[in-house]
């Protein structure tokens, strides 16, 4: 069975529209991600966060939702509005499923409690709710706005739980569980997150820089990206394959063997029915951290021997953490989608040119890139802590 993703919304410091985001891809020639000072202490640190603050929720909404993270979803959301609510006329609620990947959720926006905490030695309840940080938050607000009653949950696999939300609802529609289902990613910049990677000495000094031999580590940034997954062909591209995998390899740090990254690149060519040949581009991870571009080198280099087109988006976005996989796939379906982008241009990575050496060399795209073949099929890669992977194809139908 096929499933079909609609037309992505997004929000992201690439854009505050998927439309405007597609036209920044392509016309940047410096990273939107800005300094900023707030996070951890001592140090100055480039975060990606969108050009204007989320808009406020329904007026309707429970306070329970009002957090930070959901106001940025629903940025988002409310650009599929139109479309939902033709699902639901169209399936019925109960039909309708609602899968959201997110790591932060609305943690941050506790932050006030744990800070009076730490100044006064006591709790103050009233600046504390529990709900704003439940990882189903996201999900939970969606199906209560548009009155949704299939299976609604939240996938937080680190920074594959956007991808794994796509994977899921692809599930739901295959197993006849639902006949549309709300998929993608959402979140937010917070304190616990950025100081949690500045304590793995995973943070850049300064821009990230994928794949170069000056990689230094990520910058972080916020998102939101989602799609309604159908089973219509009428409702956008296929996603024609998928594979996951787990490393069991290390908590925080991935195979350096690549072989979980290189089962699950296999398992999504299998689903698909394709070789690697006819891949024609690669959304990469690319966080720009030592352990990780190594790896995912070697893991192209085995399973893409011919070479083949591929970016590092990440100098653009920062690592939207739950929701890269999302945005990177809606990234993706823009850059396949002829109508976004009808010369066949190939996004430029934004990095200093310098190869490592010391990893096996990657065919990296700059701004004379194209798609060399007609049938326009590409790969984005998401690989996590605990080596959890998900590679998802998006392509033209035959």
């Amino acid at each position: 069975m096929r499933s079909y993703l609609s037309q992505p919304a997004t929000v992201s410091s690439l854009g505050l529209t998927f439309a405007d985001t597609m036209q920044a891809l392509y016309s940047s020639s410096a990273s939107p991600l800005a300094p900023e000072s707030q996070w951890v202490k001592g140090k100055t640190l480039y975060t990606g966060r969108p050009a204007a603050p989320p808009p406020a929720l329904p007026a309707d909404t429970p306070a329970q939702f009002d957090t930070h993270n959901n106001r940025l979803m629903w940025h988002a959301a409310s650009q599929l509005d139109e479309r939902i609510l033709h699902a639901r006329s169209t399936y019925g609620g109960q039909r309708i499923g609602v899968i959201i990947g997110t790591t932060t959720t609305g943690v941050d926006d506790n932050y006030p409690a744990f800070d009076a905490f730490a100044r006064e030695g006591t709790w103050n309840r009233d600046l504390y709710r529990h709900e704003y940080q439940l990882l189903s938050a996201p999900a939970d607000f969606l199906a209560h706005h548009y009155g949704l009653s299939g299976p609604v949950y939240s996938i937080s696999t680190a920074c594959t739980s956007g991808a794994r939300a796509i994977i899921s609802a692809h599930r739901l529609l295959s197993n006849d569980i639902c006949d549309a289902v709300i998929c993608g990613g959402v979140d937010s910049l917070a304190r616990l997150t950025i100081n949690g990677f500045d304590s793995l000495q995973a943070l850049s000094a300064g821009l990230a820089n994928p794949f170069s031999v000056n990689r230094d580590g990520i910058n972080i940034g916020e998102a939101a990206a989602l799609f309604v997954m159908t089973r219509n062909e009428q409702d956008g591209l296929p996603l024609l394959g998928y594979g996951n995998s787990a490393d069991a390899w290390h908590m925080s740090s991935p195979d350096p063997k690549a072989n979980g990254a290189i089962l699950a690149i296999g398992e999504a060519l299998s689903r698909a029915g394709v070789q690697p040949a006819d891949i024609g581009w690669i959304n990469l991870h690319g966080t720009a951290t030592e352990l990780n571009d190594s790896m995912e080198s070697l893991a192209l280099a085995t399973c893409f021997p011919q070479g083949v087109p591929c970016t590092s988006t990440k100098p653009l976005t920062g690592h939207t953490l739950g929701a890269a996989g999302a945005l990177e796939a809606a990234l993706l379906w823009g850059v396949i989608d002829r109508g976004f982008n009808p010369t066949g241009a190939l996004p430029a990575q934004l990095w200093d040119g310098q190869a490592d050496p010391a990893v096996p060399p990657i065919q990296i795209t700059d701004k004379t890139s194209k798609w060399q073949m007609q049938r326009r099929l590409g790969m984005s890669l998401s690989f996590a802590f605990g080596g959890n992977n998900a590679v998802l194809i998006l392509g033209e139908r035959e």
